[in-house]
């Protein structure tokens, strides 16, 4: 005998709500955990877009981040700010697990930043369709103004070994002649990527800035945790300038009475310009506030003899002052003529987004330039 009308309606439905219900919901939402390595979790997350214009940075470039947060762990990177709202919106939208949502209850933003990495895996097929021919954003870059990768988050940090994002968005990139490309990473994993750089150096501009500002490997371990070692940058620089491809370096941030020995930077500006460095930039740290919660510290634990200046100069400003600011750039210009490198510097960064494109990771103060220490 078959079961009433009535009863296989209740449960059919009463299935339903098992099925797609609140609860059903709320799973979708989530960010997926898509991968650990050892004490960072990476999450999927989608981009609603991917490029960003000038009214986003607040500079005349466009910008396009594969990631939010790093997993190198500079403990003077000025972008950590930025992270701090991708978790609160996933907070506010209930988009949490439950392991997501006790890291962001008790863990300090300036480390969410570098254990919690979130991997934009839709980005490639995004930008596909924001470059489409003829679109108002694909002629206006083929009016000359630039796409820079990695302003906030390197593009090539770990997690580009597995998800392969900033691969394929590259990919997309070489489909569309005439465009400004620059990328801005620590990482010699770009050299990977030489077969698909190449062919966008073939019709489009393209330069690659490789951060580097001590040769110190030992100091580099310090001050980035987790990042590769200054000779594999600068092997990564060799191979990128064996290939054709224009690459130089940002010395960014130079660290006052840190990285700021002058003979040092010599040596520095020295070294890449023996394996074909097209240029050298450099310019001051700005110390956000977010920043400070990470590098005062910092400061306060390896170079405790510098906290009070640090304090006193960027207890007001996130600048150095002016009179160090136009030393170091005079400095700079001195070492690349003396090195035929072509350089620029910048005196003065007013973005208070820090997001600017060849100043991605703008820093410094010093002691030892012969200058006084700012402040």
């Amino acid at each position: 005998m078959g079961m009433p009308q009535k009863s296989r309606s209740v449960k059919k439905s009463q299935r339903e709500a098992g099925l797609f219900g609140e609860a059903y919901e709320r799973e979708s939402r989530l960010l997926p955990l898509i991968g650990e390595q050892k004490d960072i979790r990476y999450y999927s997350t989608s981009a609603k877009s991917i490029l960003n214009g000038p009214e986003t940075t607040g500079m005349g470039f466009w910008s396009i981040n594969p990631y939010v947060g790093c997993a190198f762990g500079c403990a003077y990177c000025y972008a950590r700010y930025t992270h701090r709202y991708v978790m609160q919106r996933a907070s506010d939208n209930e988009r949490m697990e439950n392991a997501l949502a006790n890291r962001y209850e008790e863990m300090p933003p300036w480390l969410a930043f570098e254990r919690n990495i979130f991997v934009k895996q839709n980005a490639p097929d995004i930008l596909a369709k924001t470059l489409r021919q003829g679109s108002d954003k694909y002629l206006s870059l083929l009016k000359g103004e630039a796409i820079v990768i990695g302003t906030a988050t390197d593009p090539y940090q770990p997690a580009e070994r597995r998800f392969r994002v900033t691969r394929r968005i590259l990919e997309v990139l070489a489909e569309h002649p005439g465009l400004k490309v620059v990328i801005i990473s620590k990482s010699p994993l770009i050299t990977r990527d030489i077969d698909v750089l190449s062919r966008i150096n073939r019709h489009s501009d393209l330069s690659i800035h490789i951060s580097l500002i001590t040769l110190d490997r030992d100091l580099a371990r310090k001050l980035e945790p987790r990042s590769p070692t200054p000779e594999a940058r600068i092997r990564g620089l060799a191979r990128l300038r064996e290939a054709g491809i224009d690459a130089g370096i940002n010395c960014m941030p130079v660290l006052p009475g840190i990285t700021d020995n002058p003979s040092d930077l010599e040596a520095l500006v020295k070294r890449v310009s023996e394996v074909g460095a097209t240029y050298v930039g450099a310019c001051a740290l700005r110390l956000r506030s977010t920043a400070k919660q990470r590098y005062m510290p910092f400061i306060m634990k390896e170079f405790p003899h510098l906290e009070e200046r640090y304090r006193n100069t960027y207890g007001n400003d996130s600048n150095a002052g002016s009179k160090y600011r136009e030393g170091l750039t005079q400095f700079f210009h001195e070492l690349c003529e003396r090195y035929k490198v072509e350089n620029w510097a910048r005196v003065d960064d007013t973005n208070d987004e820090g997001d600017g494109a060849l100043s991605a990771e703008c820093s410094i103060p010093s002691l030892q330039l012969a200058l006084p220490f700012p402040g």
